[in-house]
């Protein structure tokens, strides 16, 4: 590991707002916030929302700015990325941010049933191979419903069209209540303060000129869920390795 991830790792054991648990931790010695983070950590009743993937933090910190009747938690296992947003936010003096270094299938491991308002999804890997890794898969609705407020909201951002129409397909098979979806963000009149927040990858999505899809639905508990079962064209350009992609985007601008 590079000198600069190590003191990274180093600063964020200092941060009072960074919760570092791989599972071992967690198995090990629990958490005992869960159910509590807003009677420990934040000190206050208002809504948590929490973002999944958070990678630099762009979108757990933008948010929490603009809303700071909410509290954000942004959840990553990369914690050299995570370091960015914990950075930031910690000299800003914000009090309504928190980060969770782990994985997302440990999720309820650390929030009780009801504790979660809202999740956040950006730019997940579309995962076109593996179902059971998709962020929007029935596995992971499942463990969302287990953390979510009755009629929980999931907002879902991707550059992937693959993984955009498999999202709707997803909630359409389980009839979940979409709030607004639109394939082209920035060209469908949503509130200029979603816009505002560009994470690095949607920024070289962009310059590649690919259209940024959106959706926002419920999470409603159920007994059953359907995994849906329909062939998906694959998107073309996640044959590059990301860095492949990265420097197509330089030769290009």
């Amino acid at each position: 590991m590079g000198k600069n991830k190590l003191a990274k790792f180093a600063n964020m054991e200092e941060y009072p707002h960074v919760f570092q648990f791989p599972f071992a931790v967690l198995q090990e010695k629990g958490f005992e916030m869960k159910g509590k983070w807003n009677e420990m950590f934040f000190k206050n009743d208002n809504p948590i929302v929490l973002e999944l993937g958070c990678g630099k933090g762009e979108y757990t910190v933008g948010l929490a700015k603009l809303y700071p009747d909410k509290n954000l938690i942004g959840l990553d296992i990369k914690g050299a990325r995570m370091w960015t947003g914990a950075k930031q936010s910690l000299e800003a003096g914000m009090t309504n941010v928190a980060f969770l270094r782990t994985h997302i299938e440990l999720i309820t491991g650390f929030f009780a049933k009801g504790e979660i308002a809202e999740i956040w999804i950006t730019f997940p890997d579309p995962q076109m191979n593996k179902v059971n890794k998709r962020m929007t898969s029935t596995r992971f609705m499942k463990l969302y419903r287990e953390i979510l407020t009755d009629n929980g909201i999931i907002h879902l951002k991707t550059d992937s069209n693959f993984m955009f129409t498999y999202t709707r397909e997803m909630v359409r098979e389980n009839s979940l209540p979409v709030l607004f979806f639109t394939d082209d963000l920035y060209h469908s009149g949503l509130a200029d303060e979603i816009l505002e927040i560009q994470t690095f990858y949607e920024q070289q999505w962009l310059s590649r000129g690919l259209n940024i899809k959106y959706i926002k639905f419920e999470c409603p508990d159920r007994d059953n869920w359907i995994e849906p079962d329909i062939e998906i064209e694959k998107d073309p350009y996640r044959s590059y390795g990301r860095n492949n992609i990265l420097n197509q985007s330089t030769k290009n601008d």
